[in-house]
């Protein structure tokens, strides 16, 4: 490398000799500093990556996007052969994490695990937000859909959704469903529970499902929708109770779990999109080595047993299609905001 480097210095050398001859020493000069620039910028992005990756996220570990994000980075980190350092900063709805992202140099050294659903709502519900999804980051790949469940403490006598609807509307206000946070996907999934059978129940929001589901075991909350990875278990340990997936399909690991639809609740049908986002101004020949590892890790069969296991369905998607599902997201969650009046200052 180094005797391709100084090679190149002196080929280089030679025709900024030969343009100074031909004209002035101040345009020979910028000619031959262009094409230095010009030759050496393709030589260091064919380099990428030489050192670690982090893959930032905006949830603490456990969750959904953690369980996902380290998943992937694994492998990515085997593809790419680099480390792959999983970054938790959780918080705001979302906002912490993806601001922290947003900022990071345009070097490919830093890449986001959008929790895309989580975003269009932050979006939609916060008046102002430090960090835009589409403004400041460009899509890499989507990575998959990872739906949530309606769950509720093992110790309430709610075995259905209708009965969870007739439980809730015979005492207006009484109860509240927990939620990862404020401008979530969980936040907003439970808005649009109300807003469909006009049960009056108040938020509780947390910082994250593993701050919010001790309290939901504990029967401090009615109801919550949450991730499969990080509910599940414990409706298997028997602490909860699972009455319906959100998704407008059935999810294969749970082939006798009813869709919100199937239960009787008319226009719900939430996929929780997650994908990979890089802060604006990453070089496309970046984007498209990350694009194109992430296509290849997606493929594998092992991991897609792996976290079918855990209610991730994973599928890609490129980047110029995944921007397009970035800007669906956004445009249907703005109209379920509106129509639930969720404000959050």
């Amino acid at each position: 490398m180094f005797m391709q480097s100084l090679q190149l210095a002196r080929t280089v050398a030679a025709q900024a000799r030969t343009i100074l001859k031909a004209g002035s020493r101040r345009t020979g000069m910028a000619a031959a500093l262009g094409m230095a620039a010009a030759v050496a910028a393709p030589a260091a992005l064919a380099e990428y990556p030489e050192r670690p990756i982090q893959l930032v996220l905006s949830f603490p570990p456990a969750g959904a996007t953690d369980v996902l994000a380290r998943a992937v980075g694994q492998r990515l980190a085997q593809e790419l052969k680099q480390p792959v350092v999983v970054e938790n900063r959780p918080g705001a709805g979302g906002a912490i994490g993806m601001a922290y992202a947003a900022k990071a140099a345009p070097d490919g050294y830093t890449i986001y695990m959008a929790a895309v659903s989580n975003a269009a709502i932050a979006a939609a519900t916060y008046s102002s937000q430090p960090a835009d999804l589409q403004k400041d980051f460009v899509p890499v790949a989507g990575v998959g859909n990872v739906p949530h469940i309606l769950v509720v403490p093992a110790s309430l006598p709610i075995r259905t959704v209708p009965e969870l609807i007739k439980y809730l509307q015979d005492a207006p206000g009484k109860y509240n469903f927990a939620s990862q946070g404020s401008g979530t996907l969980s936040h907003l999934e439970s808005e649009l529970f109300r807003l469909r059978t006009g049960v009056d129940v108040v938020h509780v929001p947390y910082k994250g499902s593993s701050f919010a589901l001790p309290d939901l075991m504990a029967g401090r909350s009615a109801m919550m929708f949450d991730s499969i990875p990080s509910a599940l278990p414990h409706v298997k340990s028997g602490k909860l109770r699972l009455l319906a997936v959100a998704s407008d399909k059935r999810v294969t690991t749970l082939p006798d779990t009813q869709t919100m639809g199937e239960a009787g609740i008319k226009d719900f049908g939430v996929n929780n999109v997650f994908g990979l986002v890089a802060p604006k101004g990453t070089p496309a020949p970046v984007i498209k080595k990350l694009a194109d590892a992430t296509r290849t890790v997606l493929a594998s069969p092992e991991l897609n047993r792996t976290l079918e296991a855990q209610g991730v369905q994973l599928q890609y998607t490129a980047p110029d299609a995944f921007g397009r599902v970035i800007q669906g997201e956004i445009q249907t969650w703005s109209k379920v905001a509106q129509a639930a009046k969720v404000k959050i200052d």
